[in-house]
């Protein structure tokens, strides 16, 4: 039989596990209520409005965004003025209070546009702030109300957009479409990869031409080559300057009137004489177009037209002959003989020009004067 000492020693022990269980259940019973801090007291404070947007007891109560406590009670106040049809009360930490100017102003606030909702005071800017039991004005609930009712049709439209992507998805699944037969038909999969094969060559293939123009680029800044000598050899560039000189004093001798070409720009009776002449080449166009002279009539007779075509005609016949190796022509194309001696003529004459370049003063003399 135990000793009293022993069972005084379990009953001590079973109150200590009954103590530690209730005080458990109660911080699981706090913790489910959503308090936040074990020792806060909250402080009721009052806020009409002229419809409750289907909030429920609990909603959380927040300053600027921060919870600062809980929606207590929901209630017709037994008013009918406006947007005092509603009252609720708030629930607020009292440690909060002042950090709520008397300015403040509680309005609904929402997750989401179809989400929970909770109030959310709108911090004043007055020096004063509130105490327990006070009231504070409400915004226009009907303004939060008409958002929601607007983003209805975007739901709507979301919904009808999801349901088509879904459809098109179905159909794609399924093989149809140009999307779906490229998922599931083979030889269009071989088609693409055989595409991006292409491309990736394209690609090599210009990665290759950029490395060849960066290699040129390198040899003419190197002065190689005849591109980098126009560029950066002085001699050149001295002869093109040289080149310019002339031409630029070719130019003034045309605008101060010396020459054949300065005398046509600055000579009236020249330019009076050029002016007769077009006069009288547009008198021949009109004569041409009139059928006037052997050219207006080739112009505009039938006749020498039909003879023209004769006359094609025949040529084409002629080719054909000399095509066929027909005649003297016709044999100078097709004979290998008379090729071989046109071959030796061309090189006894490439000789003769060798022995021309080489002494030109040999074969003929010319003498050149400038006027």
């Amino acid at each position: 039989m135990p000793s009293a000492e022993k069972v005084s020693w379990a009953k001590l022990r079973v109150g200590i596990v009954a103590m530690v269980a209730l005080t458990l259940l109660f911080m699981m019973v706090f913790l489910l209520t959503g308090n936040k801090s074990l020792f806060a007291s909250d402080v009721p404070v009052y806020t009409y409005m002229d419809d409750s947007a289907a909030m429920t007891e609990g909603s959380a109560v927040r300053l600027n965004g921060i919870e600062i406590g809980k929606l207590k009670k929901i209630e017709l106040s037994g008013e009918n003025k406006p947007n005092r049809i509603v009252r609720l009360t708030m629930g607020i930490d009292d440690r909060m209070l002042k950090s709520i100017p008397v300015d403040s102003q509680a309005a609904v606030g929402a997750e989401n546009l179809l989400g929970s909702k909770y109030i959310n005071i709108r911090k004043g800017k007055q020096g004063a702030t509130i105490v327990s039991g006070s009231e504070l004005p409400s915004l226009d609930t009907r303004e939060f109300q008409d958002l929601v009712n607007a983003a209805y049709p975007t739901l709507q439209s979301m919904q009808g957009i999801a349901t088509r992507i879904d459809k098109i998805v179905g159909i794609v699944e399924s093989g149809q479409g140009s999307i779906g037969k490229l998922l599931v038909d083979d030889e269009l999969y071989n088609v693409a990869v055989n595409m991006v094969a292409d491309v990736r060559n394209a690609v090599k293939d210009a990665r290759s031409a950029v490395v060849d123009v960066q290699k040129m680029t390198s040899y003419v800044a190197e002065g190689k080559g005849s591109v980098g000598k126009v560029l950066y050899d002085e001699t050149l560039y001295n002869d093109f300057r040289a080149s310019l000189a002339k031409v630029d004093k070719m130019l003034a001798d045309v605008e101060a009137g010396q020459g054949s070409a300065g005398k046509f720009l600055k000579d009236p009776a020249l330019f009076d004489e050029s002016k007769k002449t077009i006069l009288e080449m547009k008198k021949m166009a009109e004569d041409l177009n009139q059928g006037k002279g052997t050219m207006g009539k080739l112009l505009k007779d039938d006749e020498l037209s039909k003879r023209m075509n004769n006359l094609l005609a025949k040529l084409d016949t002629t080719v054909d002959k000399i095509n066929a190796g027909q005649g003297t022509i016709g044999q100078l194309m097709v004979n290998p003989q008379l090729y071989e001696s046109l071959n030796g003529t061309a090189k006894e004459m490439n000789s003769f020009m060798k022995d021309f370049r080489a002494n030109p003063k040999k074969f003929l003399s010319i003498q050149l004067k400038l006027f």
